[in-house]
């Protein structure tokens, strides 16, 4: 997936919750979504009001993110963004 093809909306409350308390920034967490390895998974447990998902992937400042995001009107929606823990990070290198 090419970035430059993506289109992002976010919530600005999200965004700024991303950068204060986990210290990942709108770019970071939108890098993601240009990484080859980038694994996505149902997010089962959050989708009663819509489709979530759940993405494991290397942000252009070569940290390992998890990224939870909908799409809404064709745009990628983050609802969350910080670094994967440990489990996650063994998620995304067995990939």
């Amino acid at each position: 997936m090419q970035l430059e093809d993506v289109e992002f909306d976010w919530n600005q409350w999200n965004l700024q919750k991303n950068e204060i308390k986990h210290g990942v920034s709108m770019i970071e967490a939108e890098s993601v979504f240009s990484d080859p390895e980038l694994g996505i998974y149902d997010d089962l447990k959050h989708s009663d009001e819509e489709p979530r998902w759940i993405g494991y992937g290397k942000s252009k400042l070569h940290r390992v993110l998890m990224v939870a995001f909908t799409i809404r009107a064709k745009k990628i929606r983050i609802i969350s963004a910080r670094t994967a823990s440990r489990k996650e990070q063994d998620i995304y290198e067995k990939e």
